[in-house]
């Protein structure tokens, strides 16, 4: 390239080196005879004033044929912008319309004749922001409606300079570009689209039993029926998995209409009744929008798997933005087979021979139901001859005096350790057991996650959207009052005579007893037969109790929460805690049980801050899904006892969101 620039360059001189040839040799010729090179310096002069005039007419006439040639380039260029089939407007920065083409004025609806320029573009389309075009350079794309059509428009900044005085003036140039075919077309494709809908009978084994065996047929006819209705108002494609499982495709459209009916299917359900003591609930997992049917697919199997995690009774919708729930109203009833503890104990018990470093953690804060599980893990590895650490940074309230009695135990040397001491000895092949949550962010020391390769979650709470992947080994059981209960069967129903300690038994009756509210909250047959087990082991009660005693300024602290509550629509008390103390989630927790003896209340909502975090303790009576409500804000737990924590916001800007939450939820029951 740079050869063909300094050849380029060489030519334009090389006439002047003729010349320059031509003089020298004159001159040369001068030294010789006078006569000789007096004339050929002359020839040399007129030749040179030749060539520099026919250079100066050369460039005069190829200056005309450029003007020429830019006047008829201009006339073609404004030619073609006033007959382009594609609208374009100009416009002043005040949005007056200064030019506009055949195009946009056919579009603006103007007569044959008739033109739109020195309207405002406020006139045909009000939602255009000029002052977005701030830079010359920059082009601004938009999409809007006029007249039932959908256009993007493209507009930017024009600078047109004077030739005269040099001054500069702006203009916006706009671009219409119709995009309602493409659009109508693009909509036809997407309602097209398959959505894979998954169905699971919610204990449906367990339904008939409850079921007098003379209705027996006629509730399996009833369930057949709505599904068979489903089948047809989707005009989608069912097939029958097993007695309790179905797989049902359908287009996106008709997953629309039964997303706007919000899945009331899930209501027509519960209503069967045939002297059921148990009632008919559907999971049904959706997935829509992937790339591909297996992607949709397995947007399907991820869906209905969270909503069994859930405690079903409702639907989960996944797509590539996450999920969507409807329903959920339901608890979860309590199955009385104890085949799965016996299951998981056993796999338990084999991964904890495999190990030779164990690490148990629970939640953030952790309360008794944590602490509880968590030591009861770590005998059930004492029992197995294997040494196990929890691992704890701070202790609070909820779990002091626990912890007190554990230091003071031979038995228990050693237990403890905290983040950085775990994190040094975990590698991939240590084995941690998390118990009492199932989302990352919310586990004691959530590195550890990262680093294992062996992780096991034992949990009770709801399935929420972000949970642990990749486990070796899961139990969660949602209809379970507890992780303490759940490890209990561990410890009850494994074919390894194990004994543990009598704290140990304690901790775990003290869970028990926490997330049971002293046994009034979630308590099934199994649960009693837990606590009757724990007794049994030399579990106190009154040392149990101990576990939960309280300071004197935490009761002034509820009193004055109970004084300042807001009731809701007569059904839902809110409150919050001014004082930021260090165990103010365990004293809003007390608070929000508390107001639930309110007549008439069926819920409660109790926020309070400490550092820079906001907690919130929600109670239900049941019949609404405290769970649902605090997943809003990035919480969870069960229908009747959830709570959250919020960050990088006030206590009243929390306070005035909570009750937010609430008036929706009041608006759509």
């Amino acid at each position: 390239m740079n050869d063909k620039k300094d050849k380029f360059s060489f030519l334009n001189y090389l006439d002047y080196i003729y010349f320059l040839a031509l003089i020298i040799t004159s001159c040369f010729a001068f030294v010789k005879s006078n006569t000789l090179g007096v004339i050929g310096l002359i020839s040399s002069f007129i030749l040179i004033l030749s060539f520099v005039c026919k250079k100066k007419i050369d460039k005069e006439i190829w200056i005309d044929k450029l003007k020429t040639v830019d006047f008829n380039v201009n006339k073609m260029i404004k030619k073609s912008a006033i007959n382009n089939p594609l609208p374009i407007c100009i416009l002043e920065l005040d949005g007056e319309i200064f030019w506009s083409n055949k195009s946009f004025d056919q579009m603006t609806g103007q007569e044959e004749g008739g033109t739109s320029i020195g309207s405002n573009i406020d006139d045909y389309v009000d939602d255009i922001t000029l002052r977005k075009v701030l830079d010359e350079n920059k082009v601004i794309e938009e999409e809007v409606k006029f007249r039932d059509r959908d256009y993007i428009i493209k507009y930017s900044f024009v600078k047109i300079e004077e030739e005269n005085d040099g001054s500069a003036d702006y203009r916006i140039l706009i671009f219409w570009i119709d995009k309602t075919e493409y659009n109508s077309i693009k909509e036809i494709y997407e309602n097209s689209r398959e959505a894979i809908l998954f169905i699971e009978i919610d204990g449906y084994e367990d339904i008939l039993k409850s079921t007098p065996e003379e209705n027996r047929p006629m509730v399996t006819m009833d369930i057949e029926k709505i599904l068979s209705n489903l089948e047809f108002e989707t005009h989608g494609l069912m097939r029958k998995l097993a007695n309790d499982k179905y797989i049902l495709l359908i287009k996106k459209e008709d997953l629309d209409i039964l997303e706007k009916s919000r899945f009331s299917i899930l209501d027509k359900a519960r209503e069967i009744d045939y002297g059921n003591s148990l009632p008919v609930t559907l999971s049904i997992g959706v997935g829509v929008d992937g790339d591909t049917i297996e992607e949709t697919g397995e947007f399907a199997s991820g869906a209905i798997d969270m909503v069994l995690g859930r405690g079903g009774d409702q639907v989960a919708m996944r797509n590539k933005d996450g999920f969507n729930f409807y329903g959920g109203k339901s608890k979860g009833f309590e199955r009385k087979t104890k085949v799965k503890s016996r299951l998981i104990g056993l796999a338990l018990k084999e991964l904890i021979n495999q190990s030779n470093k164990i690490l148990i953690m629970g939640h953030h804060y952790p309360d008794m139901d944590a602490m509880g599980a968590a030591v009861g893990v770590f005998d059930i590895c004492k029992a197995y001859g294997k040494k196990a650490n929890i691992v704890l940074n701070n202790v609070n309230e909820a779990v002091e005096i626990f912890i007190e009695r554990i230091k003071e135990e031979n038995y228990y040397n050693g237990i403890f350790i905290n983040h950085e001491k775990a994190t040094d000895i975990c590698d991939k092949d240590t084995l941690v057991i998390v118990v009492d949550t199932h989302r990352p962010s919310y586990t004691e020391c959530e590195v550890l996650l990262d680093i294992s390769n062996r992780v096991v979650v034992i949990d009770h709470h709801r399935r929420g959207v972000d949970y642990i992947n990749d486990t070796v080994l899961l139990f969660h059981e949602i209809y379970v009052s507890s992780t303490c209960e759940m490890v209990t069967e561990l410890i009850q129903y494994t074919d390894y005579d194990i004994k543990i300690h009598k704290l140990t038994a304690e901790g775990l009756l003290g869970g028990i007893y926490l997330d049971t509210k002293n046994f009034e909250f979630k308590t099934g047959v199994r649960t009693f037969e837990a606590a009757s087990y724990l007794r049994n082991l030399g579990a106190d009660t009154l040392s149990v109790k101990k576990f939960f005693n309280s300071y004197a300024e935490d009761f002034l602290v509820k009193a004055e929460i109970i004084q300042r509550t807001e009731i809701i629509d007569e059904r839902i008390c809110i409150s919050y805690s001014k004082e930021e103390i260090d165990n103010i989630n365990i004293v809003i927790a007390k608070a929000a049980d508390e107001l639930l003896n309110i007549k008439k209340i069926e819920a409660s909502f109790v926020l309070g801050m400490k550092d820079d975090i906001v907690f919130v303790s929600a109670r239900s009576l049941g019949d609404i899904n405290v769970h649902v409500l605090m997943e809003k804000i990035g919480g969870g737990g069960h229908i009747d006892i959830a709570g959250a924590q919020i960050k990088d916001m006030s206590l009243s800007q929390a306070y005035n969101m909570i009750k937010d939450i609430i008036t929706d939820y009041l608006k759509e029951d």
